[in-house]
């Protein structure tokens, strides 16, 4: 089973890993703990990447939603780099181009991706 997990870090930004399980209560019981699951998705087509990507930016937005910050812009922040970190951490060339298309501040393309790619 493919899952993301979003956990709050030290300075109000999510750290984004995948992982091969998670346990359901751990992530249920934890409001700076969000499960993104993409087992259903094939995110070498851009129409699952782009789910996947709304699926990331919305637990972003949950787990940044409860920490408060100054002004909108540090929630927006906490929000991007969270999806950032996501679509870095997931390396999947569709994706990338998905976040670049809706990104204000696109990443960079890997040229190599690291590893064999699950199909």
């Amino acid at each position: 089973m493919k899952t993301l997990t979003a956990s709050k870090g030290l300075r109000g930004l999510i750290a984004i890993g995948v992982l091969a399980a998670v346990s359901a209560t751990a992530a249920g019981s934890d409001p700076t703990r969000q499960t993104v699951r993409f087992a259903d998705l094939d995110i070498s087509q851009p129409e699952g990447a782009l789910a996947l990507y709304t699926r990331i930016q919305k637990a972003a937005a949950a787990v940044c939603s409860h920490y408060v910050f100054m002004t909108d812009d540090a929630l927006d922040r906490c929000v991007s780099d969270s999806t950032a970190k996501a679509v870095i951490r997931v390396n999947r060339p569709v994706l990338y181009a998905v976040y670049n298309t809706k990104s204000k501040k696109p990443l960079p393309t890997p040229t190599l991706l690291a590893g064999p790619q699950p199909r």
